[in-house]
């Protein structure tokens, strides 16, 4: 092995972290009905709390994390994201290889940081979006695509900026240690939260036709997860579940008078009045203009 160079002796540089590859940088904002089901991958991730606040499952604990806090994940850890159905998050979300020893301390890590890695994360992200052509925003984004005319120095600017992150974490680590809130129920707590951030969602958009997909979309769940986690938590079938809300606010009106049956059938987000009509006596036994003169119409009131 050589070891000079014109005699002139080389100094071999120890590197306490060396980045391989960058897997993926996103800036997620997300509404407060957000829940991601879950992942396991073979590389390192780490998530920062830009705004807001965040609930993550990982190694079978729920850690509640709040502005200027991050959770790392080793590679092959299983981890999952909700909000928690009352602030919109933003987060910073960092997927990478990493093969050096001193990332052993990151493992089941969770920190506070302060404003100066702050910038570091801020730097990425703005060097990500110049090198890359995606949206930085979308969840399912797997695979970066370089722009065409990509900037000289952006690509190395983020392995650089995140090499300094990791670095000086690791150099003041005692600084950002600090204690995290967490719950220890965490399979009633998951289910449970992620039927009331659902149901919130269907709340915040009772006016609105919507459809299965739209609140799988919305939420990040797959059909099956959703129309499991309703059937556990109601016994009835997520768009069942949508239907009678529906029905409920229907009634709602009727008994304030403030709007006709043609008005209802709008606000409501149906096609037509003959629609309306024909699902609310399929759903109620009554047509509208029954219940409106009915006694239990009075009753409800």
């Amino acid at each position: 092995m050589v070891n000079t160079i014109d005699g002139y002796g080389l100094t071999p540089i120890h590197r306490l972290i060396s980045i391989d590859n960058i897997i993926t940088v996103h800036y997620f904002e997300y509404s407060k009905n957000y829940i991601f089901e879950g992942e396991r991958h073979n590389f390192w991730e780490f998530l920062y709390v830009d705004k807001g606040h965040i609930n993550v499952k990982a190694r079978d604990t729920m850690y509640m994390l709040s502005k200027g806090q991050v959770i790392f994940h080793e590679p092959n850890e299983w981890h999952t994201v909700l909000a928690n159905g009352e602030s919109a998050p933003n987060l910073v979300v960092i997927a990478f290889e990493c093969q050096s020893e001193s990332m052993d301390y990151f493992k089941q890590r969770i920190l506070s940081i302060d404003g100066h890695l702050h910038t570091y994360l801020g730097k990425i992200v703005a060097a990500a979006q110049a090198t890359f052509s995606n949206n930085l925003n979308d969840p399912m984004l797997k695979k970066m695509d370089k722009r065409i005319n990509t900037p000289t120095l952006s690509e190395q600017y983020i392995v650089m900026y995140l090499e300094l992150f990791l670095l000086e974490i690791l150099e003041n680590h005692a600084n950002y240690e600090k204690e995290v809130k967490t719950s220890s129920s965490i399979h009633e707590y998951m289910r449970e939260d992620k039927l009331a951030i659902v149901i919130n969602y269907l709340q915040e958009n009772i006016h609105q036709p919507l459809t299965l997909e739209d609140i799988c979309k919305s939420t990040l769940l797959s059909r099956s997860s959703l129309q499991k986690l309703f059937k556990d938590g109601t016994s009835h079938s997520v768009m069942d579940y949508f239907k009678a809300m529906k029905m409920d606010e229907i009634k709602r009106l009727i008994r304030e008078e403030n709007h006709n049956f043609t008005e209802i059938a709008e606000l409501l987000g149906y096609s037509s009045i003959h629609y309306l009509s024909r699902i609310f006596k399929t759903t109620t036994g009554m047509t509208l203009s029954e219940y409106a003169s009915s006694v239990k119409a009075i009753i409800e009131k």
